[in-house]
């Protein structure tokens, strides 16, 4: 569905993505430079390296499981595949998505069409340029930003999202497509060096009434709560 190209050419470019609100494709498998000594060891010159501390996470989860059957078919009423489309990646530890769509007919009361995506990113830590966490936090920030710079956006507002991982915000407007107007909430949450980003929208077609946008916020962040745990329990947390 709508998508910025700000927000999704970076890693389409590298994950080949169908559908995705993540961009930067400086996920966490980037390594020091050649010439950099092990963490705590003495360089050439006889100064020490550069230390930070390790990443919490070392994996990702699948996307197209970060959420229940029971929230995949209350979000997505008639769903066309409940088992979700899943982007490609070149590290699937590094960065993941998975989308779901689905098209409710209601006859002469029109169709209630929704989407929900969810991507992942991970960073490790880099002595060369911080820690995993720090990395994340730059990440999250950059994520939200670019969800408030939706082109076409109105009635964009940003709000904290409490009891999501380390910190989520959840960005909430209205846009245009093809003739029919959706309402559009986006929760980028942080977990240690993960960032999730959980996107839902939906809109009435056809002669339907829009969705009521309080109800969609509810839903897309208790996904997003979903979505963190999913990332902690793939790392046995």
């Amino acid at each position: 569905m709508h998508r910025s190209a700000k927000r999704l050419a970076s890693l389409l470019t590298c994950a080949a993505v169908p559908v995705l609100l993540v961009a930067g494709c400086s996920g966490s498998d980037s390594k020091s430079s050649g010439g950099s000594t092990p963490s705590g060891s003495s360089s050439a010159t006889g100064s020490p390296s550069p230390t930070v501390a390790a990443a919490k996470f070392k994996k990702l989860p699948n996307p197209c499981e970060a959420f229940s059957k029971d929230t995949i078919n209350k979000m997505l009423p008639k769903v066309k595949d409940a088992a979700g489309n899943q982007g490609k990646s070149t590290d699937a530890n590094a960065r993941g998505a998975c989308s779901w769509s689905s098209s409710d007919e209601q006859g002469v009361d029109g169709t209630q069409f929704r989407w929900l995506d969810v991507a992942y990113q991970r960073y490790d830590s880099d002595p060369t340029v911080g820690s995993g966490d720090k990395r994340a936090t730059d990440f999250y920030t950059q994520q939200i930003n670019d969800a408030k710079g939706t082109q076409g956006a109105k009635k964009v507002n940003a709000v904290a999202s409490t009891g999501t991982g380390d910190a989520a915000t959840a960005i909430t407007y209205d846009i245009s497509k093809d003739d029919n107007d959706f309402k559009n909430t986006t929760v980028v949450a942080r977990t240690a060096n993960i960032v999730v980003t959980v996107n839902y929208n939906g809109a009435g077609m056809a002669g339907a009434d829009s969705p009521n946008g309080n109800d969609l916020l509810k839903a897309v962040q208790a996904a997003a709560k979903e979505a963190v745990a999913s990332a902690a329990k793939a790392n046995g947390a």
